[in-house]
This record gives structure tokens, C-alpha cells and sequence, in this order.
């Protein structure tokens, strides 16, 4: 499941993961610049297996996203990931809107 979604059923795929007995994180847009294709407050749910539901960018950071989240669900410290026009990872996350995100994420327990 990926692309925007209604924050509930977000919300309920991370629920029905966890009584599955999956490790979960939940990544929420905190801040954006320009133009930036989710608004404050979009969320992406992550399974342990990198499954998803929801979206934070509408495609340009999904995977990195998915990535650091998978780290989050193994070690339990929160991060908060900042992509944008003026860093490093602008190239390699294709963030293609031309501002900036910033989403915080956190493991489900």
C-alpha cells in the first residue's frame, strides 16, 4: 500500500501490523519548505519488511525513508530526517519538488 492515504487507515495498518507481531515505525512529515508534495502531518507506516502505507513525499523519499525506519524498528531511537534542496541528499533521494522535509520517525511498541 503506498501513496496518500487517510491518516486512520495509516494508523490502522500500523495497529494491524503490530498484532501480527510485526516490528512497525511510523515516519510524520514536522516541517516543510517550498514545495513540497505532503503537508505537515502526511504519515508513512513501515513494517519490519519495508512494507508501506501512506506517503511523506508522494514518491521522492519513500525509500529512504523506509530505510532509516527498518533502523529505528531494530535499534528504538527515534531520528529525525532532513531532505532538501541544500543538502547532500537532494541527488541521491530524488526529491524532484525542489524543497524541502523534514519527518521525524519512531518505532510503534
Amino acid at each position: 500500500m503506498s501513496g496518500a492515504m487517510d491518516p486512520d487507515n495509516v494508523l490502522q495498518q500500523a495497529v494491524a501490523w503490530r498484532a501480527a507481531g510485526k516490528g512497525v515505525a511510523l515516519a510524520t512529515v514536522v516541517s516543510t519548505w517550498g514545495s513540497s508534495p505532503r503537508p505537515v502531518g502526511s504519515q508513512l507506516a513501515i513494517d519490519e519488511n519495508g512494507a508501506m502505507a501512506g506517503s511523506v513525499s508522494g514518491g521522492c523519499i519513500e525509500g529512504a525513508v523506509v530505510h532509516e525506519a527498518k533502523q529505528v524498528i531494530a535499534d528504538g531511537t527515534p531520528r529525525l530526517l532532513d531532505y532538501g534542496v541544500t543538502n547532500e541528499m537532494a541527488w541521491e533521494v530524488g526529491l524532484a519538488c525542489g524543497g524541502k522535509v523534514e519527518v521525524f520517525v519512531e518505532r510503534v511498541d
